[in-house]
């Protein structure tokens, strides 16, 4: 009676290893027919993300030049009004606290300003440079895949404006345009001005701010009184409407004018903008908007920055950095880069006698030396070109 219990048992296990078996072979066969059917040796991670992101693509390839109109306009149109505000909201504010000072806000506040307009209509209008059509390039690094044509080094293909771009960083959809090799230095001291210029608004106005968001005292005022009823006496006209008396006519014993020694009201600028429900979601709106680009507009700021101390562009940083992980011993060199100070020398265009002052500080259109077709490279001897 035992030892047939104990077949039954063995029976079972015999079972149930043979089903697992089973199971485990056709699982088996599924992952092998699928990884057959959909093996490429390209297959990798940066290969799946870019499937994945392939619908993204197309819809930048499609939708983003006539995306890139609608941000230029938002960009000119937000620009205009954290202008008017500072002037509607902020002009005043400091004339009362201290002219002398306002002065000097308002005549660096403009030059920022002008700046600023300068490089945006600069980088929004100057075409990036494009490999000339037809033309014999003697020093071309390949062939363009989709231009059919010879490509300088340093050259990209931009899916955007469907073109080949001389020494391009990338295409700005703010801008409406490619960063390239004629317009990159408009770009980065466009993004350095304004971020400047925030910053002067958030320092300039962090007071104002303070007054209005934080303590919130409008002196007692609202919306519906008059500003020229604060601080005066008044009375009730045939109308009943409240008007300020300008004189009083009431005398005493001796017929005399009668003398009022009365506490005026002191009523802030500040006070006014509180209590000022039109210009207190101004300042609000100020806030938002200083405090976005700063933060935005800076970090990208600081991105670019160190890529042009390593003197590369935003599309060579990323190559560059896939070759320093693949060479041997990770001693990898970029050819372009000349050191810090050279290379935004060289970026900058403070070459032939140019200097910071006159070019860089004021508005100057001056193009970068050279026509971004040829390339000196680090080891190539030449010191002091160009």
């Amino acid at each position: 009676m035992v030892l047939v219990q104990w077949r039954s048992i063995f029976n079972l296990r015999r079972l149930y290893e043979n089903i697992r078996r089973a199971i485990n072979w056709r699982i088996f066969q599924a992952v092998l027919t699928f990884r057959t059917l959909t093996y490429n040796t390209h297959m990798s991670q940066g290969y799946l993300v870019d499937c994945l992101f392939e619908p993204i693509f197309w819809f930048v390839d499609n939708f983003a030049g006539c995306l890139g109109k609608v941000f230029v306009f938002c960009v000119t149109v937000l620009t205009a009004a954290v202008v008017a505000i500072a002037y509607w909201v902020g002009l005043p504010y400091w004339w009362e606290r201290n002219p002398y000072i306002t002065v000097f806000l308002v005549i660096f506040g403009n030059w920022l300003l002008i700046n600023i307009i300068f490089h945006y209509y600069m980088g929004v209008t100057t075409s990036p440079g494009h490999p000339p059509d037809g033309a014999m390039i003697s020093e071309a690094a390949s062939i363009c895949k989709k231009c059919l044509s010879p490509k300088p080094p340093r050259t990209h293909h931009c899916s955007v404006c469907d073109k080949c771009v001389l020494c391009m960083d990338h295409h700005c959809p703010w801008l409406n345009n490619c960063i390239g090799y004629f317009n990159a230095r408009y770009f980065f001291l466009y993004m350095v001005y304004m971020v400047t210029g925030v910053s002067f608004l958030i320092i300039a106005g962090f007071d104002l701010g303070y007054q209005v968001l934080w303590v919130n005292d409008n002196g007692g005022l609202t919306q519906e009184d008059d500003p020229e009823l604060i601080g005066h006496p008044v009375r009730m006209n045939q109308s009943g409407v409240l008007v300020p008396v300008q004189v009083i006519a009431e005398y005493d014993s001796e017929n005399l004018p009668r003398a009022h020694n009365l506490p005026a009201v002191i009523i802030t600028e500040a006070q006014r903008i509180t209590a000022h429900a039109l210009k207190r979601k101004a300042v609000v709106f100020m806030v938002i908007m200083c405090l976005s680009v700063f933060f935005a507009l800076g970090s990208l700021t600081i991105v670019h920055a160190k890529n042009i101390t390593r003197g590369e562009t935003s599309i060579e940083s990323h190559l560059n950095a896939t070759l320093r992980k693949t060479h041997t011993n990770h001693q990898f060199r970029n050819p372009y880069n000349f050191g810090r100070q050279k290379n935004w020398k060289l970026f900058l265009g403070l070459t032939q006698g140019r200097t910071f002052l006159r070019h860089i500080l004021l508005p100057s259109p001056h193009p970068p030396t050279g026509t971004g077709l040829t390339w000196h490279i680090a080891n190539n001897g030449i010191e002091d070109w160009p």
